[in-house]
């Protein structure tokens, strides 16, 4: 039976986060023992080889891929809810239990979102206004400084003027953007005011398509790559976009998911990524309390697997 609850679980998970359900999940082994662990160690291919000619006689000239030694710790996910037996046995048509494990999943998904994205591992007292604290960094972070980082401050997309008239920089701009990873990516990541910009555009310019996807969401792509509304998070007193406008600039964020790409970690066995916690009815108790549970982070192991276009104007810029 728990096994069951479990698996509805997981699938809840992939039904609220479309990154989730796409993501490759490797697991955190210790050396040595074999056994699970919470810290993730891999190596980063920052620079590839190179090749050349020569000529008889000559010898080439050295030249290495560059790696780095990284690790990366997983982070958990969840929450507790409680529910009174009373109302568990009266509450008819809906299980009560049922709901509140289903909430708080689509809770934990959430959170999971927001750290992938904006994730940052804390350095000195506080974290980077605009991130969450994690244990692993999200793709903002894992982004920044490399070559697939692009600064688009100056294309202005606000208003069905602007982007009429500076669609053709932008898509070109987007273009070799793209260009710049090591293959195309799988998904380009969001906010719902962009992606409203970017289905118009796709569809005056013919790179637009939709199609369905097993839990019957929309899935829709520019030239084969699928566009994510990466939805928004809630903090507990307000929603924010999971891929933020701050002073009318906004991003998008590509990545090639896969175990040399952008994957997921998670514990050693793969049962372990979700667990539920069910309340024993048949125990003493009046209030009973359930825990739903994600233990998991992200890695990036290409620099060139992901990348932010940052600084597209699609609001109001503060003077």
């Amino acid at each position: 039976m728990a096994d069951k609850v479990d698996q509805k679980v997981v699938d809840e998970f992939r039904r609220e986060s479309f990154l989730l359900d796409r993501l490759t999940f490797d697991n955190a082994v210790s050396p040595g023992t074999g056994g699970s662990t919470l810290t993730y160690g891999y190596t980063m291919l920052k620079t590839p080889s190179t090749a050349a000619r020569r000529v008889i006689n000559a010898e080439y000239v050295a030249g290495e891929a560059v790696r780095e030694k990284k690790t990366a710790d997983l982070d958990i996910f969840g929450g507790s809810f409680e529910v009174d037996r009373v109302i568990q046995n009266t509450s008819g048509a809906i299980n009560e239990i049922e709901f509140q494990l289903k909430e708080k999943v689509k809770a934990a998904a959430n959170l999971f979102h927001y750290a992938v994205v904006n994730g940052e591992v804390k350095n000195g007292s506080k974290t980077t206004a605009g991130f969450i604290e994690s244990n692993f960094n999200g793709l903002r972070k894992l982004c920044a400084g490399t070559s697939t980082e692009v600064d688009a401050t100056g294309t202005n997309l606000y208003g069905v003027s602007n982007i009429n008239a500076n669609m053709d920089a932008f898509i070109l701009m987007v273009n070799q953007w793209l260009a710049k990873f090591a293959e195309k990516p799988d998904m380009i990541l969001l906010n719902g005011d962009m992606l409203g910009i970017m289905q118009y555009i796709g569809q005056k310019m013919g790179y637009y398509e939709r199609t369905k996807n097993d839990f019957g969401q929309d899935i829709e792509t520019y030239k084969g790559i699928v566009l994510v509304d990466a939805g928004k998070y809630y903090n507990g007193s307000s929603e924010v976009d999971v891929v933020a406008t701050e002073s009318g600039l906004t991003s998008m964020i590509g990545v090639k998911l896969g175990l040399d790409g952008f994957h997921g970690i998670s514990p050693l066995e793969a049962s372990a990524i979700v667990k539920s916690y069910l309340p024993n009815l048949d125990a003493p108790g009046a209030v009973k309390k359930g825990e739903a549970e994600l233990v998991a982070g992200v890695v990036l192991k290409n620099s060139r697997k992901a990348g932010i276009l940052k600084g597209i104007q699609i609001g109001a810029t503060s003077s």
